[in-house]
């Protein structure tokens, strides 16, 4: 009986060094895929909600438009608060339709003087990444002030969002003042996903536009289509700096498999010197190793 209490004793000692060793094939397999890479790459990844996967994540990474994903939690926080619905409507003025920037919402009401649900403002920003959508949901919510504060008060510490779309336009160095580690922006798409945040209309819809995102297609979602796994992501995407490289190009997201494993992942890329079609590739191969790793 001794011997084999000491038995499992040590078999139960030994899982843990064998966990560390897969998923340090996992890691090893990344750092394969980024080598050599004119960029800096960021990777974290949440297995299940237990192991966690990173690369490089002691850098600060420009999230570009990731940070529509927080700004979503703050608001749906603050329409919860305050009693108010997803319909509730926003009256939007021509001149917050800034023309030199990303807004499908724009093209289609180029003269404003319009009314639209804060939904579908929602939808604007989380689905099509819109620029104006998103700084008029700042305007009527605090600003980035208040979704700084509120995303911290989830426990989030690593990250940080100070500046607004136009703000960022009109100074490109303050896109690497909106920042996060990959494991932070990782673990808020953990934590929405696998915790009910938020009463079930705004957790319910918050969880469906993100899987309905319309952008990048090209990268995490790429080597998953037709495998049953279902992904809700949010995409970033930068200009290019003085020294002609991509600030950033980014995808984070959470995919649940089809016999019910989950994973949240972030792939942050900064300072690229690589085209951006390689650039999105370097994510998609990524989202592919995770994927082969969790189906071997």
């Amino acid at each position: 009986m001794r011997s084999r209490n000491k038995y499992i004793f040590s078999l139960l000692c030994l899982l843990p060094c064998m966990a560390a060793a897969q998923t340090g094939d996992l890691v090893s397999r990344i750092n394969g895929i980024i080598k050599g890479k004119k960029a800096q790459v960021g990777v974290a990844v949440i297995l299940n909600g237990k192991d966690t996967v990173t690369v490089n994540n002691e850098s600060r990474y420009p999230m570009m438009s990731v940070f529509k994903f927080h700004q979503a939690l703050a608001v749906a926080d603050s329409l919860q608060r305050n009693g108010q619905a997803l319909d509730a409507e926003v009256f939007i003025k021509k001149e917050e339709l800034k023309p030199d920037t990303y807004s499908p919402l724009r093209d289609k009401y180029p003269e404003g003087e319009i009314s639209l649900s804060v939904g579908e403002l929602l939808k604007y920003t989380l689905q099509q990444s819109d620029n104006n959508a998103c700084d008029i949901l700042f305007a009527r919510s605090g600003g980035p002030e208040a979704t700084d504060r509120y995303v911290r008060s989830l426990g989030a510490a690593d990250f940080s969002i100070v500046a607004t779309e136009d703000a960022m336009h009109q100074d490109l160095s303050l896109c690497y003042q909106n920042w996060s580690t990959p494991l932070e922006a990782a673990g808020l798409f953990q934590k929405l996903f696998t915790r009910n945040l938020f009463e079930k209309p705004y957790q319910e819809f918050l969880e469906r536009t993100l899987v309905e995102c319309e952008t990048g297609k090209d990268r995490l979602v790429k080597p998953l289509q037709g495998t049953g796994a279902v992904t809700g992501h949010k995409t970033g995407t930068g200009d290019r700096n003085a020294k002609g490289q991509i600030i950033g190009l980014n995808d984070v997201g959470f995919v649940r498999l089809p016999d019910g494993r989950y994973y949240a992942i972030a792939v942050f890329i900064k300072d690229s010197e690589e085209t951006p079609p390689a650039t999105a590739q370097i994510i998609a191969d990524i989202s592919e190793a995770v994927y082969l790793y969790l189906a071997e």
